[in-house]
């Protein structure tokens, strides 16, 4: 990836409905090499998906829970029924597996305690679980989905790199 990908990864993070042809003139290229980039970046899995976001409020989720899991065993099977069991589960956001004090931290939409209650009984029937911890937020303060994109990712194209010349 170059600059140029870089790019065209920043503009699409921002706003993924503009076209082929403002995509190219925000990149400096014409719309058929423009879009065979982005159909490149698509194949290596780079981009995954271009998707709406829209505000959790509107559509009532408006209540954010943060879900720490300790697992109440360490064992391929816990783990194939609790990724199952979550997964499945449209309430939760994200799962990340952790280092530190808890091993799982789930991200939770619904849209009250009521919700999440309900939410609760179903997590703890997934999989035995040693402890689980919510912590409710207040409020969000800063939200996005586009990922920093760091230099060290990104080749410089005015440096000539031995394999290119291949």
């Amino acid at each position: 990836m170059d600059e140029i990908d870089r790019k065209l990864l920043h503009a699409l993070q921002e706003d993924a409905t503009l076209s082929v042809a403002q995509l190219a003139d925000r990149v400096g290229l014409s719309p058929t090499p423009c879009w065979k980039r982005v159909q490149k970046l698509e194949a290596q899995g780079v981009i995954t998906r271009r998707v709406a976001i829209v505000d959790p409020t509107r559509i009532g989720v408006a209540l954010s829970v943060f879900v720490g899991v300790e697992a109440g065993a360490h064992t391929p099977e816990w783990l194939e029924s609790f990724t199952t069991g979550v997964t499945a589960m449209p309430e939760v956001m994200a799962v990340y597996r952790m280092a530190g004090d808890i091993d799982y931290l789930l991200h939770v939409a619904v849209a009250g305690m009521a919700e999440y209650d309900a939410f609760y009984k179903r997590l703890i029937a997934v999989a035995p679980m040693k402890n689980v911890t919510s912590r409710f937020a207040m409020e969000r303060m800063k939200h996005t989905t586009a990922f920093p994109l760091h230099n060290g990712a990104f080749r410089d194209r005015r440096v000539v790199d031995d394999s290119d010349e291949e």
